[in-house]
C-alpha cells in the first residue's frame, strides 16, 4: 500500500545533507512551507543552496527572525538564488559583506528553470534578460528577430512544498494565490517533501483539481490550518 505521509518533522527531514540545493515554494508568506523550513532549521543541515522567490525579510528591532530569514541569519545558507534580496534583510547584508552568495534572476524565468527541471528539459531560451546583467557568460542566439539567451534547468536535491489538501499517495491540491511556486517547486525536486493543511482519503480529490500529481512527492506532513507546528 503505498502511504506517503510521515509521522514526524524528524522523519520528513531525515536524510537531508550539508551542502544541498533546497527549493522553497511561496510568494512571500503565502504558500510559505513555514513549517518545513523551521524543520530544516532543526534538522541541522548547513552549507545549503537555497532557491526562493523572495529572499528574506527585512530587519524588524526587537524581532527576532523566524523562517528563511532565520535560516540564513545562522550562517547555514553559503548561497541563495532568488528573484528579490531585500537590501535591508539579514540575506541583504551577507551578500554585501560577502558572507553569502546571492544569484538574483527574473521571476518568470527562476519558475521556467524550475519547470524544465521537472519535466526532463535540460535548457531553454528566452529574450527575458537579454543584453543586461543576467545574460552576462550566457550563450545566446537570435530567434524571429529577438535575442533569447540560454538558461538550464534548475533542480534541486529537496523541494519544499506546501499543500491545502493531499491524500496519501501524494496528490496535492492548492488553495487560491497558494498555487504560486508551489507546482514547480514539487516537480523540480528529487525529494520533495510536503506539509498538508488537510487529509483526505484516497479518492476523495476530484481528477481535475488535483494540481500536482503524487508521482512527484515523496513524503507529506500533516500540519493542521491555522497550526503552525506539525502533528507528531
Amino acid at each position: 500500500m503505498i502511504d506517503k505521509f510521515v509521522r514526524s518533522m524528524a522523519e520528513a527531514m531525515d536524510g537531508i545533507k550539508d551542502g544541498s540545493t533546497v527549493l522553497i515554494a511561496g510568494f512571500g508568506d503565502v504558500g510559505a512551507p513555514n513549517a518545513l523550513i523551521e524543520g530544516l532549521i532543526e534538522q541541522g543541515a548547513t552549507n545549503l543552496t537555497v532557491v526562493v522567490n523572495s529572499g528574506g525579510r527585512n530587519r524588524v528591532a526587537g524581532v527576532e527572525p523566524s523562517g528563511l530569514t532565520k535560516l540564513v541569519a545562522l550562517g547555514r545558507v553559503k548561497k541563495m538564488i532568488s528573484t528579490f534580496i531585500r537590501a535591508q534583510s539579514i540575506a541583504g547584508e551577507l551578500v554585501r559583506t560577502g558572507k553569502m552568495e546571492g544569484v538574483v534572476i527574473p521571476q518568470g524565468t527562476l519558475a521556467e528553470r524550475m519547470r524544465a527541471a521537472g519535466a526532463g528539459i535540460p535548457a531553454f531560451y528566452t529574450p527575458t534578460g537579454a543584453g543586461t546583467m543576467v545574460a552576462e557568460g550566457k550563450e545566446s542566439r537570435w530567434y524571429q528577430g529577438r535575442e533569447c539567451i540560454l538558461e538550464e534547468a534548475l533542480p534541486g536535491d529537496v523541494a519544499l512544498v506546501e499543500a491545502w489538501t493531499a491524500d496519501r499517495w501524494g496528490n496535492l491540491v492548492f488553495r487560491d494565490a497558494s498555487r504560486n511556486f508551489n507546482p514547480v517547486v514539487a516537480m523540480a525536486g528529487a525529494l520533495t517533501i510536503v506539509q498538508t493543511h488537510h487529509v483526505c482519503d484516497l479518492g476523495q480529490l476530484p481528477a481535475n483539481e488535483i494540481v500536482t500529481p503524487g508521482i512527484f512527492v515523496n513524503r507529506v506532513l500533516h500540519v493542521p490550518a491555522g497550526d503552525p507546528k506539525p502533528v507528531v
